[in-house]
């Protein structure tokens, strides 16, 4: 596992240094209002957008979720699950760590060689999070802290004292939405992660650009509506700053639940959805192999849910894109893999492979990747369609794929 330097910003749990705020003022006082005063739990939300992970929740998990403090709990407004496998020793970097859940959680399984930083801009969060420190020491059984919290600008990392490839993942609950300028929070995203390393972070999607009237709107925007990313604009942009394509984990539908809220958002649809963003190093090579997991990472001893696309069985053997390779190959996961690159078979007569199972929706488009534009909510429909046979309910989907021109419609009746 990665060694543990001492944590890149000196003053543990200082408060904040001297940084530009890249948001507005206004953009300031609603999310600190909205996030510091307004909602002072978690039943205090005006819409279902926080809602819960779309994959269940493993057993060691929730193990180390039931010795969080109940305070720090009822303050927790995230959107998905951000609990990246293989952990152990690991730095992590939260972006938008609020009171603290996620840092909280992700301590316990990093261990004390691991460490953890969290950042948020809501000093009233903040203040919530540092509160139990010393709680949480003692609870798990630790000599000292592995965790600390820096007031900042999740656009503004190096102003908020952490350094260039410092952090093996960073992980973000919701909360990139809330950013007026997401290039930013990408770009130092990339900047302060180590080579090999990840972003691996839940938040919301919409199903096209939001307009600025929308986005203007206090209430929709602090419940992480207006300000969600339109998926392509995800892929492009993380490209842009140098990670290889993003990789769905999950990805659930939202329904708002206010109707008021409902109304002013008219046709706009919205998911919650959680990627694995890498950053490989320069040059590295992007060949397909046969790989074969071996069973060792915490809670996936049977098999390893890599993404939607690829699930690895322990001791079997498998055929992977050159960039997935490269991803397993060049970062935390090399160790858990043992690699063939010479004698690949894909005749499909002779090997010992296998290939990754793709989801009917994915099939019956036949895109080339699952990336593909509307990749989210054909995996969500398709979803949906199991639920409706479930429950005897008539649901009639259809999806239209226009790839050259980067199309989707949607046509369904219930």
């Amino acid at each position: 596992r990665p060694a543990t330097p001492p944590p890149p910003y000196s003053a543990l749990n200082a408060g904040p240094p001297t940084y530009t705020s890249p948001l507005t003022t206004d953009q300031q006082d609603v999310q600190c209002e909205y996030y510091g005063k307004t909602l002072k739990k978690t039943s205090d939300l005006k819409s279902n957008a926080c809602v819960p992970s779309a994959k269940p929740v493993p057993a060691y998990v929730r193990k180390v979720i039931a010795e969080i403090h109940p305070d720090v709990v009822a303050k927790y407004y995230g959107c998905g699950l951000v609990v990246p496998e293989c952990l152990e020793g690991c730095r992590v970097l939260d972006l938008g760590c609020g009171s603290g859940w996620d840092c909280y959680m992700l301590s316990q399984l990093v261990g004390e060689k691991g460490h953890v930083t969290g950042i948020d801009m809501t000093e009233d969060q903040l203040e919530v999070a540092r509160k139990y420190i010393d709680y949480h020491v003692q609870r798990f059984g630790y000599k000292k802290p592995n965790v600390n919290f820096v007031q900042g600008y999740i656009e503004a990392l190096a102003e908020a004292g952490l350094v260039e490839k410092s952090y093996d993942i960073i992980i973000s609950n919701c909360v990139v939405n809330l950013s007026p300028d997401k290039t930013s929070v990408l770009r130092e995203a990339y900047r302060v992660l180590k080579d090999g390393g990840e972003l691996y972070f839940s938040d919301v999607y919409s199903d096209a650009r939001i307009p600025e009237d929308l986005k203007a709107n206090k209430v929709l925007w602090g419940e992480c509506l207006s300000g969600a990313l339109w998926w392509e604009d995800l892929i492009r942009l993380a490209e842009e700053v140098g990670f290889c394509k993003p990789r769905l984990v999950t990805a659930s539908i939202i329904t708002v639940g206010n109707k008021e809220l409902e109304k002013l958002l008219g046709d706009y649809k919205f998911v919650s959805a959680t990627y694995r963003l890498f950053k490989l190093p320069k040059g590295s090579e992007k060949k397909s192999c046969l790989v074969m997991y071996n069973g060792e990472i915490t809670g996936a001893e049977e098999s390893f849910e890599f993404d939607a696309q690829y699930t690895f069985k322990v001791d079997t053997e498998m055929e992977v894109d050159g960039v997935v390779a490269s991803i397993l190959n060049n970062s935390r996961f090399s160790e858990e893999f043992t690699f063939q690159l010479q004698g690949l078979n894909t005749s499909g007569s002779g090997g010992c492979w296998a290939k990754p199972k793709v989801s009917d929706s994915y099939q019956c488009v036949n895109m080339p990747h699952f990336l593909s534009v509307g990749h989210i909510f054909s995996n969500v429909l398709n979803s949906i369609s199991r639920l409706c046979i479930m429950f005897q309910l008539s649901f009639r989907c259809k999806i239209h794929f226009c790839y050259n021109f980067r199309l989707i419609s949607f046509q369904h009746n219930n």
